[in-house]
């Protein structure tokens, strides 16, 4: 790979990353404050998502469990994509489509929330599990990329990073979230 085409790779997401700071950082506040509303109220984060998407959901509900920044007491987070019996159970039995609604019929109550992230907005399995919290009165935040698909009409709460490349979507989802934990973690550590 030349110079250039690192440079101009990462220059790219920084541009990307620029813009959605200018145009969304109301929207990221306010998802925050959700995250600690649920948190303080008791409630549990609930994370989903296919392929890097379900990793950005281990690897983020991680962040709440653990820590992120400073040792605190752990908060509720639980992702749910990897349970492996589970979901192939779920997608055997039910169908691909229900692996995460029936985790969220299972174990989400009202006061907890749903965290979807999709680059598409349009996988079934996170649209079906959008419309089962909905069902449980249970909130939905969804991190999405490209227009937003037929989630961002179900969500409370919608971040959508503004491109049709699904690594930088993803890149930003992540980024987007630490910046989230970063605040949640600050706000409910004493």
């Amino acid at each position: 790979m030349s110079l250039e085409k690192i440079q101009e790779a990462l220059g790219r997401l920084a541009a990307l990353a620029g813009r959605v700071a200018a145009e969304q950082a109301e929207a990221i506040g306010a998802i925050a404050d959700r995250y600690e509303r649920t948190l303080r109220g008791g409630g549990t984060l609930f994370f989903a998502g296919n392929g890097g998407s379900a990793a950005d959901a281990q690897h983020v509900a991680t962040e709440y469990v653990v820590r992120y920044q400073t040792n605190r007491p752990a908060m509720r987070a639980v992702a749910l994509t990897t349970d492996t019996s589970l979901l192939t159970a779920c997608a055997n039995d039910m169908g691909f489509d229900e692996v995460f609604a029936r985790q969220v019929e299972a174990l989400a109550e009202p006061g907890d929330l749903l965290v979807l992230h999709s680059t598409s907005g349009e996988s079934p399995n996170v649209i079906r599990a959008a419309q089962a919290a909905k069902a449980r009165g249970v909130g939905v935040v969804a991190l999405l990329g490209r227009s937003g698909g037929q989630l961002k009409d179900i969500a409370d709460l919608v971040l959508i990073v503004p491109s049709s490349e699904t690594a930088r979507i993803q890149e930003l989802h992540l980024a987007i979230e630490h910046v989230i934990c970063d605040l949640v973690e600050d706000r409910l550590k004493g």
